[in-house]
């Protein structure tokens, strides 16, 4: 398909909007399919228009599946239009197919089999999804805990005011035993605990997947055995609150604190975060202010249906956000503009690209600029799927001027060729930095709301 944009990455050429095709495509399309995915009592849609059954049609209607599948998250797809985009979904999206890796992730995530059903489109499934009332307690005496992927930071908090805050340095990715894990979140809760005269709750946000205060999927956690994960892990929080007293807490994936952080501290609803580092993280406030019971995993989600886009190493798909607002990003832009990169780590390539960008390095600049074009296309996307009115931008790749580069980029890319969209991009302020992150974690929990081992 031809798609027609003005701002095109320059050292991306072959990027094609996945928000542009899907206008483009949906054109004269006259086949109603609505696609659907359950979680327990919860079901999310997502209603399209296809041309036909061809296999350029079935490929649209794979990435559409794919994102409703990590935008919201489910263990049932159910396709709801043309039987033969139900049975290519089906052999996609199993063990043996070329979504094997999404299969999986979302049997661990919700802890029962996947499948794919068939619906006629006249019996398609209604909408019905929860939204979580969850945070803005700032009352009494609180822990904010974060837990990072190279660094955890805690928090205490007494009636909205940090009294103490402190971050260390860990390694929890490779660490293959639990008991590391829960020892570090206990040395950070009792070293704030000692700085409040008590402790009402605990709010931590942490990297991964966290259904009822329960780790689902959780990247902090990879290198621990299946065993003892399911053992040690999966209640590693629940557990460490017994610890402290049996308080009232509350775990929240660190994306959709950052989005209550960013409302509370702006405050702006309809708020989409964006974290671009080592991956693409996102959370999400509704418009009332509150958090949903969705995955947000923009990082799976499809955005370029280049079909020679950059695959992804952990999920070996291509052309989903983690290669596109991530520090991957920025590396496979400066791979292909030639750019003497170091041979070191990853987040060495990064400071090495940010470093010559401060040095007003023209080809530095432009990577970030190129980064700034696929962040423009992809909001007007986001757009199209969740109801949005404010993006915040966070993260090392936002750092400096190559990330000044990228959010003048992206804000002219709105502007120029998504007009009718009026979204704020929000940067975080002084104000942001100093008692966002953590007063929004520690301000999760109800006083006098569960608590556990009393």
């Amino acid at each position: 398909m031809n798609i027609q944009i003005k701002n095109r990455p320059m050292y991306d050429p072959g990027y094609t909007p996945i928000g542009v095709y899907k206008r483009a495509y949906e054109q004269g399309a006259d086949i109603p399919l609505c696609i659907a995915a359950q979680r327990d009592k919860d079901v999310s849609t997502l209603k399209i228009a296809l041309r036909g059954t061809d296999a350029e049609d079935l490929a649209f209607a794979e990435r559409m599946a794919k994102t409703l599948l990590w935008q919201k998250g489910g263990y049932r797809l159910m396709i709801c239009g043309p039987k033969a985009v139900y049975e290519h979904i089906k052999a996609v999206f199993c063990k043996e197919g070329a979504r094997a890796f999404d299969v999986e992730m979302m049997e661990k995530v919700y802890q029962t089999p996947f499948e794919v059903i068939y619906k006629a489109y006249e019996a398609r499934p209604m909408p019905s999804e929860k939204v979580r009332a969850i945070g803005r307690h700032l009352d009494g005496c609180r822990i904010g805990f974060d837990a990072g992927g190279s660094d955890r930071k805690v928090s205490a908090v007494i009636n909205g005011e940090t009294v103490y805050s402190e971050e260390v340095v860990w390694n929890p990715k490779t660490n293959t035993d639990p008991k590391y894990h829960f020892q570090g979140i206990m040395d950070a809760l009792e070293t704030a605990a000692k700085h409040l005269p008590k402790v009402d709750a605990i709010g931590v946000s942490s990297a991964g997947i966290y259904i009822d205060n329960k780790t689902a999927v959780a990247s902090l956690f990879r290198a621990v055995p299946k065993e003892a994960f399911d053992r040690e892990v999966r209640d590693i929080y629940l557990r460490a609150a017994v610890k402290m007293g049996g308080v009232p807490l509350q775990v929240c994936n660190d994306g959709d604190v950052t989005a209550l952080a960013g409302s509370m501290v702006f405050e702006k609803n309809a708020l989409l975060g964006l974290a671009m580092g080592t991956s693409e993280a996102a959370g999400y406030v509704d418009k009332t202010g509150s958090l949903t019971e969705w995955l947000n995993e923009l990082a799976f989600v499809p955005v370029d249906m280049n079909p020679e886009a950059m695959r992804d190493e952990w999920s070996g798909d291509i052309g989903c956000g983690v290669s596109y607002f991530s520090q991957d990003a920025v590396i496979k832009l400066a791979e292909n503009a030639g750019f003497d990169l170091p041979d070191d780590t990853p987040a060495e390539k990064l400071k090495a690209v940010q470093n010559a960008a401060s040095m007003q390095e023209i080809t530095a600049l432009q990577i970030f600029s190129d980064i700034g074009c696929y962040l423009g296309h992809t909001i007007a996307f986001y757009a199209d799927i969740y109801d949005i009115e404010n993006v915040l931008l966070l993260g090392r790749v936002m750092s400096g001027v190559g990330g000044e580069a990228l959010y003048l980029t992206a804000k002219r890319v709105l502007t120029e060729e998504y007009p009718e969209l009026a979204i704020d991009l929000l940067l975080p302020n002084n104000h942001f930095r100093r008692i966002g992150q953590s007063i929004a974690a520690a301000s999760l929990p109800e006083i006098g709301g569960e608590t556990y081992g009393l």
